[in-house]
């Protein structure tokens, strides 16, 4: 077995900022109507319009991905944010204030987002900030939040280890020691399929440090603090429950010729193929997959880009993932969930958007604004200490479910994703059975 140690030190450095899960190119199975008369800014119903906002402005600044390679999926967090600041202006603002919010381009550059929420502090002079789109460029621009004291809630950095400052917010909820724990909900959903379930399983991982820490864990004491657990990783945890690991193949990001990894994962035949992987190298290896007549019997992806993924049809079949939004059930009866669906819906549909439907990113993008709006309304003020007290102390309703920041726990919580896979041509919760779509339940492959 391979076990990587991970250096804090060299995060500062990244300029990839690739976010956990990619690609806005997607489809969905279709949901319920979900517009609901009278959501409050929370999404909450019955309750009385608020008052027109007045005084002045209250400045939210940060910066996105608008252009560069990583634009189409910061898109998503653009239409978020314009959406949700126009409900909350609709809804009375914050602190009875309007507000207003400032997004600057990073050209998807993480030494670009870090210059560019120094100017937002210091030269702008926001009241507060949202922090940026991908795991580089969260990093970078959190060490200046830092710098200035400033609350910094986040949506999609992965590397849960690297984050130690006290006033940093994630909403891509999955525990500081998502290593042990992600890993263990896959296997145990594949676990439930009892005599069909699994007994081998070959991985195929992207040299991205988000997916490497996945599936590798992290040997290294400098890392994080004293409750980020050592070892875990998928690697590791399939041997502690039983499996046995056939295939343990790396390759490089921006790989876009799997014929040869296909080939050796024909080779190995697991009961399980594991792909370590975003955006759209599940899709690109399944299709070299199939030129060589090989379909995996049971296959997961740990960030895929999901329209895609569903448009490769039956070859994605099957397929499993993780989530922490979609736009359905459970899901819709979060906090704000129907507000999401219908406001994004309408936003995307006139961006021009090939997928219309929030999911993943937009879920967890909706939850920071949550998050932020639920501090500064809890202690009733701007004070970026007492903002991060009142999070600290109290749960937080949001689209994904409720949060519970832990400061003992480098300021994450409980892993609360799910387990969903591709049925019937489309996407589905399947795992944990309480949380899984109408009752469904994770199918075996051929």
């Amino acid at each position: 077995m391979r076990v990587r140690s991970r250096r804090i030190a060299l995060l500062a450095a990244m300029s990839l900022s690739i976010a956990a899960c990619g690609g806005d190119d997607t489809t969905e199975p279709d949901a319920e109507e979900t517009a609901d008369e009278g959501a409050t800014e929370d999404g909450g119903d019955g309750e009385e319009a608020a008052e027109e906002p007045s005084g002045e402005p209250i400045q939210i600044g940060g910066a996105l991905a608008l252009t560069g390679p990583f634009a189409p999926t910061a898109k998503i967090h653009e239409i978020v944010a314009e959406q949700y600041v126009e409900m909350l202006n609709e809804n009375g603002g914050l602190l009875g204030r309007p507000v207003e919010w400032t997004v600057l381009d990073d050209e998807s550059q993480a030494e670009q987002s870090a210059a560019l929420y120094e100017r937002l502090i210091t030269q702008e002079g926001v009241d507060l900030v949202m922090g940026p789109y991908g795991t580089g460029s969260i990093t970078a621009a959190m060490s200046v939040a830092e710098r200035y004291g400033y609350v910094f809630p986040h949506h999609t950095a992965s590397l849960t280890y690297a984050y130690t400052y006290d006033k940093h917010f994630p909403t891509w909820f999955v525990g500081l020691n998502t290593h042990h724990t992600t890993p263990a909900k896959v296997f145990e959903a594949y676990e439930s399929l009892g005599d069909d379930a699994p007994q081998t399983v070959a991985f195929v991982t992207n040299r991205f440090p988000g997916t490497d820490f996945l599936v590798y864990g992290v040997d290294d004491e400098n890392a994080g603090t004293e409750a980020l657990e050592q070892g875990g990783g998928a690697l590791r945890v399939a041997e502690e429950m039983g499996l046995e690991v056939v295939l343990d193949l790396s390759f490089d990001i921006g790989t876009t010729d799997f014929s040869g990894i296909a080939q050796r994962v024909a080779e190995a035949d697991a009961d399980l193929l594991y792909v370590g992987a975003l955006g759209e190298d599940g899709t690109n290896l399944l299709a070299s997959l199939a030129q060589i007549g090989y379909t995996p019997r049971n296959h997961f992806y740990q960030w895929p880009a999901p329209g895609p993924m569903l448009a490769a049809g039956e070859l994605a079949e099957g397929a499993t993932s993780v989530t922490i939004f979609e736009p359905f059930e459970p899901y819709l009866s979060n906090e704000g969930a129907s507000e999401l669906v219908e406001r994004y819906r309408a936003a995307a549909a006139e961006e021009g958007l090939a997928y219309t439907d929030p999911e993943t990113q937009a879920g967890a993008s909706w939850a920071a604004w949550q998050v932020l709006t639920a501090g500064v309304e809890g202690c009733q003020c701007l004070d970026h200490d007492q903002i991060a007290e009142w999070l600290l102390s109290n749960p937080i309703e949001t689209v994904q479910g409720t949060f519970e920041y832990q400061a003992d726990q480098q300021n994450y919580g409980a892993d609360i994703q799910t387990i969903k896979q591709v049925q019937d041509g489309g996407w589905y919760v399947v795992h944990p059975a309480d949380a899984a779509s109408d009752g469904r339940s994770v199918q075996a492959g051929g």
